[in-house]
């Protein structure tokens, strides 16, 4: 009798980390700057803790699929956040040094960047804890071990 392989669970396959990221651009985009800077803190805890503790959960699976999703969720997390980044040093150039109005671009306040860099810690100390399970994984498979 065959055996149907394991579905991986959705949980597993979510980029938490990911929709973090875009949660704190788009409040920092979307709310009003006054509330916005009284409750920075509050957001960025609601949302980088849930977003660490979940994608923690990953660490222990080692499958192909999860690994090579949270790979490629941790790539378009940088390359978000260095856009974001990008836009908002463009910005601050513009305005200090060219001395131009009227352009528009993404405005990060040091809180918001502060929250993005934290989730990006997070998504460099995830991706190395899974090389680590993967090389552990392939240490069980290795004979001469």
């Amino acid at each position: 009798m065959a055996t149907q392989p394991n579905k991986t669970s959705a949980f597993l396959l979510f980029p938490w980390g990911l929709m973090s990221i875009v949660l704190v651009l788009i409040l920092n985009l979307t709310l009003n700057d006054v509330w916005f800077d009284k409750n920075w803190s509050w957001i960025a805890l609601v949302l980088i803790i849930p977003a660490a503790i979940l994608e923690n959960f990953k660490v222990g699976y080692s499958t192909m699929r999860i690994m090579f999703l949270k790979v490629i969720f941790s790539l378009l997390s940088f390359l978000l956040v260095g856009m974001a980044f990008g836009s908002a040093l463009t910005k601050l150039h513009i305005d200090k040094f060219q001395k131009i109005s009227g352009t528009k671009a993404i405005e990060l306040p040091w809180y918001v960047m502060l929250a993005l860099v934290i989730l990006l810690l997070i998504q460099v100390a995830q991706l190395f804890s899974m090389l680590k399970a993967v090389k552990r994984e392939f240490m069980q498979m290795d004979p001469d071990q």
